[in-house]
């Protein structure tokens, strides 16, 4: 048998200077490029990876079998309109009718709390959970607080920073300002709610990615919050289209269109500047080059950022998740048998987040022990766009489930990591099991090889795998939306009046919205 030539290296740059290089092709620098592109500016984006899309990737995780999961971010609500139609992309979302479903057990019996578009049917659902309106009434004014709040502050995300006294006057609401902008977000839960089942589930959007205690005087549990309740300006969090795939090839779809050139398999190394112009060193399978640029934009983090620069880095966040990717041969069946499971894996699922139980999981986490009872929450993409499945799996019944593992910091995987991966995994998925009529293990599809279809990844897994400091999602602990010391017009800005940052560790970065990128765009070209 002939031996098989290994493959040929990515082409490099074709050109020895270009107006703008973007470090990182993942989706804010895909978006950056494309408005740079479409400016008429000659951009090069290099990636470290064979592949653009950063975390936003769809991937065919268990060998044998044709499902494109969404293998790191999974849902969108950030992504302003207005950066799918300034670029002309062809992405598509979907609504979710269930926003959420909570199981529980009530007097012995076991129920849980269905939220969806339906007020009526929501009314009854809480009434049922807490014997009367109250509830559910509290509810629809909380949220009609932080829709209002949306509303005003989602379209500032595109715009250069408002002041905190700008932001706080657009607001218009003194106690909106209160709770979520001044006061530890556990004072309003507290205050408006008494139930600790929804008390905790109102809570779960501040603790994505951050750990942190409802009472954190840094509040970086309301800055979490705030960030998952604006989005669109309703707060909604939709279900990519063909996954998280479909966004990042559109957008680098958008910025070859324009013009933009993408080299793969080319990683920055070193960035040298002057302020006015600057050198980018790259390491590709070929060998070392540098390439000459009058700006820099970096979808890199910051501490990356800033070796880069030949500077000290600040010093690396804490991630706090643990995300499990599955395959199903069907939908598991509920103990609680008053909802269809299409109906409450539709949604998010939510498992063990109490408000309580929330509390102990950080006490025991932040000393370094595992959540004695892991808080998490699942979603099954398939549910709402079935087109990620191969159509035998399709018509077989397979779906998929995500779940996202709350209140785990890595310093709980230190030492032994796939051991104590394994354990906290166990205990999650016992956590679910304890609401399901059968098993999860007997729903599970099994791969090529006749390996569960179970993909589970810690902070030091997405270290090592895409390079994120820590294994924080968002680079860093996410800032308020407006004006700060040391932020600049944009919040783009770095100490080099040519380098920017278009990642998620801008002002306004985190989540997959684009944001970052567009505005480092603006910042570059002097808008």
């Amino acid at each position: 048998m002939a031996d098989t030539a290994p493959p040929a290296p990515p082409p490099g740059p074709s050109r020895e200077a270009y107006d703008a290089i973007i470090v990182g092709g993942g989706h804010n620098g895909l978006v950056a490029a494309a408005y740079l592109a479409r400016a008429g500016r000659m951009v090069l984006v290099l990636e470290r990876l064979p592949h653009t899309g950063g975390a936003a990737v769809s991937s065919r995780v268990f060998a044998g079998l044709d499902a494109r999961l969404s293998r790191y971010s999974y849902l969108v609500s950030l992504l302003p309109r207005k950066i799918v139609d300034d670029l002309g992309l062809d992405f598509r979302v979907r609504t979710r009718a269930v926003s959420s479903y909570t199981p529980t057990v009530r007097d012995g019996r076991p129920t849980g709390l269905l939220v969806t578009r339906d007020e009526g049917r929501n009314r009854a659902g809480f009434a049922a959970l807490t014997g009367d309106d109250r509830a559910h009434r509290a509810w629809r004014e909380f949220y009609g607080m932080t829709a209002r709040v949306a509303r005003a502050v989602f379209p500032t995300l595109t715009e250069p920073l408002p002041s905190r006294a700008a932001l706080r006057a657009r607001i218009g609401d003194a106690y909106a300002w209160r709770a979520l902008f001044e006061e530890p977000l556990g004072r309003v839960v507290e205050a408006t709610f008494e139930d600790d089942l929804i008390r905790g589930l109102v809570l779960t959007d501040a603790l994505i990615g951050t750990f942190a205690d409802a009472h954190d005087p840094q509040l970086r549990q309301n800055r979490c919050f705030l960030y998952h309740v604006i989005g669109g300006g309703t707060g909604d969090w939709n279900v990519p289209v063909g996954g998280m795939g479909a966004l990042t090839t559109a957008l680098a779809d958008a910025a070859r269109g324009a013009g933009a050139e993408i080299v793969t398999g080319h990683e920055a190394i070193r960035v040298d500047t002057d302020g006015r112009t600057a050198q980018v060193h790259w390491r590709s399978a070929a060998g070392e080059g540098r390439t000459g640029t009058r700006q820099v934009l970096s979808g890199a983090p910051p501490q990356t950022l800033a070796r880069l620069l030949g500077r000290a880095a600040p010093p690396a966040p804490e991630g706090a998740q643990l995300k499990v990717n599955m395959l199903l041969t069907r939908l598991p069946r509920l103990r609680d048998t008053s909802v269809d499971p299409r109906e409450a894996f539709s949604g998010t699922f939510h498992v063990d987040e109490g408000y309580a139980g929330l509390r102990a999981a950080y006490g025991q986490a932040r000393a370094g022990e595992p959540p004695a009872v892991p808080p998490c929450e699942l979603y099954c993409h398939s549910l709402t766009d079935p087109g990620i499945l191969g159509p035998s799996l399709a018509a077989s019944g397979h779906h998929t489930l995500t779940l996202f593992g709350l209140h785990t910091p890595a310093r709980l995987f230190g030492g032994d990591h796939e051991k104590r991966k394994e354990a906290l995994l166990r205990a999650t998925l016992a956590g679910l099991d304890a609401h399901l009529a059968e098993p999860l293990a007997d729903c599970l599809a099994v791969d090529a090889e006749g390996r569960p279809c179970v993909e589970a990844r810690t902070p030091q897994d997405l270290e090592r795998e895409l390079r994120l400091p820590g294994g924080h999602i968002f680079h860093r602990d996410l800032a308020f939306p407006h004006a700060g010391e040391h932020t600049g017009r944009w919040g783009v800005e770095t100490e080099q009046p040519n380098v920017f940052l278009c990642g998620a560790g801008a002002v306004r970065g985190g989540g997959v919205s684009g944001v970052p990128g567009h505005n480092a765009a603006m910042a570059a070209l002097g808008v």
